[in-house]
């Protein structure tokens, strides 16, 4: 590690003085808009609660992982408890996530990576295949189908030029992080290729991982009207899972796997991990049928090879999807309204076959359970959106949803094929922004979620089929605020939402720690969330050519409403996993020759573990910084250097909590102090 370091920083130092590039010019915020779905909108003006995360906030940021990148946004928690274990929330609890993502959807490209039983793998994606991100708080189930809890868009990198990138990371704990793409250009054809490959020994026993990435994206204009697009990619994942820690653990040896009990064995013993291999794909074809008239149909299909050898038993399950998404666009100016109209549908269907075995030291033994569910989501949209006066803009959105699961079991018991169908539900939306001057604007929305049960929560580690869970239903009513200075030097947004969730899906674990879900009641969260961005020094010619600011604040009032656990009452209670206060606030310093230093602070205050709110974990500060330079020139190559530190004060905390643990096993304790260093060269 050492001699990578000398290596690198060698490097620097002799190329220092070299012809450098002058960076990116800063987007002035007019030019900023967000996509939605093929519906582009000014930041500004945006009805939604939506931010954007483009390459101005990736570029600072660990280029290992998503976890920092989007714990930058208000409203956003991501927590990883081993390498490789993504788990994700947007304003909301992760009580019903144990591991993985519900209860958001999530677009790659044109395509749902989400498939129709409610999971994503996020994690099969590798971050630096990543170009920009639309994150969208709220439901938002008006337009994308089932969620209460939002939607995340990912575009992978456009292609305005041939070039070929390569970097290289490494770093505390055996991290090594490998990336190469190739963009090319050809008149109406254009492709992308990524690979990625990342491995990491990991900070506790039984915590390391490995990830083999490849990614394509093609596209043709055939003629100028039409536009046909492929995209794919390959994930071959695998990642350790040390599980959760007791406190006594926790003060004995914090890098502990979770050890053997009288009763049951440690996770070593077991060798627990997650072997996913995932192969996704998906053509689209937009056509501008008239001036006015556009037609845009993508289909899409997923298999996945998932295994999970745990402590009590070990899970093979095979995964396939096949959906379609299609939509018409229509577009009419008429003196000073501008009327857009989307009408569309999306159908998928995704079949899994699900088998649990006795676990013998990480092999499948017994056969204990063998089941076959089939996920079917439906749901038709229509979206009205009114400019007038390019200052008021109103939408009206609305979708008819359908879900029904079917499943079928061949042991221990033989059970023949049945279906549960949910009643259809109406999920709408209403929002208006307006611009009061050219530089601030002001909305609100008022709209419905909406998330039956995932395949996961129906047949959960139990290996029970639960056909009681309904499907959580809520009202978010929302306010926001807008300003952006004169030449962008200052950008401030603020929300304000009040937001109830009925039968809200919760985990329950049994004293072997398999798992089952219920609904327990409802949630009441409110909360305030303010992003700002101020440029102190910018475009200076002397020692300090820029310099910004950035402070996010995130506030959850977040209660249990109605709420039970067997014989418990826990009205009123704080909302378990959910910190009240999230306060992110870095420092970006540019110098000449295309010198930086970003550092980082995130201060998180405590959290409650469990629904009767006795145990909490600590507030935290996390101190995080990256030292380099971009842009170098020498010929015709650029060339990015860098160094960075996580956890700079050695903080003990845990970036993802086992909640209502069993046997008060919590804690996964996140890494102390740790360094990465890396070069990229551009082509």
């Amino acid at each position: 590690m050492k001699s990578n370091f000398t290596l690198l920083f060698t490097l620097f130092f002799s190329t220092a003085l070299a012809q450098h590039i002058k960076p990116d010019s800063i987007k002035k915020l007019e030019e900023v808009t967000v996509k939605g779905y093929y519906n582009h909108q000014p930041l500004l003006r945006s009805v939604s609660a939506v931010n954007l995360i483009d390459s101005s906030l990736i570029k600072n940021q660990p280029n290992s992982s998503l976890v920092s990148m989007l714990n930058t946004v208000p409203g956003v928690r991501m927590e990883e408890r081993s390498p490789g274990s993504y788990r994700l929330s947007l304003r909301g609890s992760l009580l019903r996530s144990p591991f993985g993502i519900r209860n958001v959807k999530i677009y790659i490209d044109d395509f749902p990576l989400t498939d129709a039983g409610g999971n994503t793998y996020l994690n099969a994606l590798d971050a630096s295949a990543i170009g920009t991100m639309e994150i969208y708080k709220g439901p938002e189930a008006n337009i994308f189908g089932a969620n209460t809890g939002g939607a995340i868009l990912i575009n992978p990198f456009t292609i305005n030029n041939n070039e070929i990138n390569v970097s290289a990371t490494g770093g505390s704990y055996g991290l090594f992080h490998q990336n190469a793409s190739i963009r090319q250009q050809y008149k109406k054809y254009s492709f992308s290729v990524n690979e990625g490959y990342q491995r990491s020994d990991g900070y506790r026993e039984n915590s390391a991982m490995d990830r083999k990435y490849f990614q394509t994206l093609q596209q043709w204009d055939y003629n100028n009207a039409g536009s046909l697009k492929a995209f794919a990619f390959y994930s071959d994942l695998t990642y350790q899972t040390p599980g959760g820690l007791t406190a006594s653990q926790l003060d004995q040896n914090p890098r502990l796997a979770r050890p053997a009990t009288a009763t049951l064995p440690g996770a070593l013993s077991q060798q627990a991990a997650i072997y996913n291999k995932t192969i996704f794909g998906g053509i689209s074809n937009a056509y501008q049928i008239s001036k006015r008239l556009k037609h845009v149909i993508a289909l899409f299909t997923s298999y996945t090879d998932f295994k999970n050898p745990f402590i009590t038993n070990y899970e093979k399950r095979y995964e396939s999807t096949l959906g379609l998404r299609t939509f018409l666009d229509y577009a009419q100016v008429k003196e000073n309204i501008r009327l857009n109209a989307q009408i569309g549908l999306e159908s998928s269907g995704t079949k899994s076959q699900i088998k649990n075995f006795n676990n013998n030291g990480g092999e499948a033994a017994a056969l204990q359970a063998s089941d076959r569910l089939k996920a079917g989501q439906d749901f038709a949209y229509l979206r009205l959106n009114f400019d007038i006066n390019n200052k008021l803009l109103i939408e009206l959105a609305s979708s008819l949803n359908f879900y029904r699961y079917h499943y079928e079991s061949y042991f221990p018991n033989v059970v023949a094929a049945k279906q549960r169908k949910f009643n259809a539900q109406f999920m709408p939306k209403a929002a208006v922004s307006y611009l009061i001057t050219s530089g601030f604007s002001a909305r609100a929305s008022v709209s419905k979620g909406y998330s039956p049960p995932t395949i996961a929560e129906v047949r959960a580690s139990d290996n029970n089929i639960n056909n009681d869970l309904q499907a959580e239903l809520g009202w978010n009513y929302e306010l926001g605020l807008r300003y952006k200075a004169k030449k962008n030097r200052f950008y401030a947004s603020a929300n304000l939402f009040n937001y109830h969730l009925k039968d809200a899906i919760v985990r329950r674990l049994n004293q072997n720690d398999t798992e089952y879900f219920t609904n327990a009641g409802g949630t009441r969260q409110q909360g305030f969330e303010l992003e700002t961005a101020i440029w102190i020094i910018r475009n200076n010619p002397s020692f300090l050519t820029g310099l910004q600011w950035r402070a996010n604040y995130t506030y959850n009032h977040f209660r249990f409403e109605n709420f039970t656990s067997g014989l418990n009452i826990f009205d009123g209670n704080k909302l378990t996993g959910v910190p009240e206060n999230v306060l992110i606030n870095s420092l970006e310093f540019d110098f000449p020759k295309a010198i930086y230093l970003f550092v980082q602070h995130n201060y998180t205050s405590s959290i409650p573990l469990n629904d009767a709110n006795t145990v909490f974990a600590n507030r935290y500060h996390l101190v995080e910084g990256k030292f380099g330079v971009r842009n170098l020139k020498i010929n015709k190559i650029r060339l990015g250097l860098f160094a960075g530190v996580n956890n700079l004060l050695n903080v003990q905390y845990s970036l993802g909590n086992d909640l209502n643990a069993a046997n008060g096993r919590y804690f996964n304790t996140a890494p102390g102090i740790n360094f990465y260093t890396g070069l990229a060269v551009k082509l």
